[in-house]
């Protein structure tokens, strides 16, 4: 599965070497909105791929910003594609996570429209954690 706009719709996936830079870090936001503006004005569904212990901080500021800033990117086009069924989700994994796994979700979400401004975990290093 290759990350980026498919004939189905975006997948976005992030760059795990993502460091703290701003710069970087605003590349790769830039780059998730453009490709997000493009799927939502085509009426394509959007899921964002994210590392899980980015969404916990662990792995660093940079990681971090991009994998809460997706969230809340997707819950908010979530909500303003509700009413034309497109949706819109972050599916977060563990590093090792498997291809086949991560793609069978992937296609689940593009072709969901009921379940939207969702995240959706892989793995389990997020249970008994405190997560909002």
């Amino acid at each position: 599965m290759e990350p980026g706009a498919t004939s189905d719709g975006l997948v976005f996936w992030t760059d795990q070497t993502l460091g703290d830079e701003w710069e970087d870090v605003s590349d790769e936001l830039t780059e998730a909105f453009i490709l997000t503006r493009e799927a939502a004005r085509a009426g394509a569904p959007v899921v964002y791929v994210v590392g899980s212990p980015d969404l916990l901080g662990k792995r660093g500021a940079g990681k971090a910003m991009v994998a809460t800033g997706l969230l809340s990117a997707a819950r908010d086009l979530a909500q303003e594609t509700a009413k034309a069924g497109i949706p819109a989700n972050v599916l977060a994994i563990v590093e090792d996570a498997e291809l086949e796994t991560v793609a069978n979700w992937v296609a689940r979400l593009l072709d969901n429209p009921g379940t939207t401004g969702e995240l959706i975990r892989l793995g389990s290093i997020h249970l008994g954690k405190a997560l909002p």
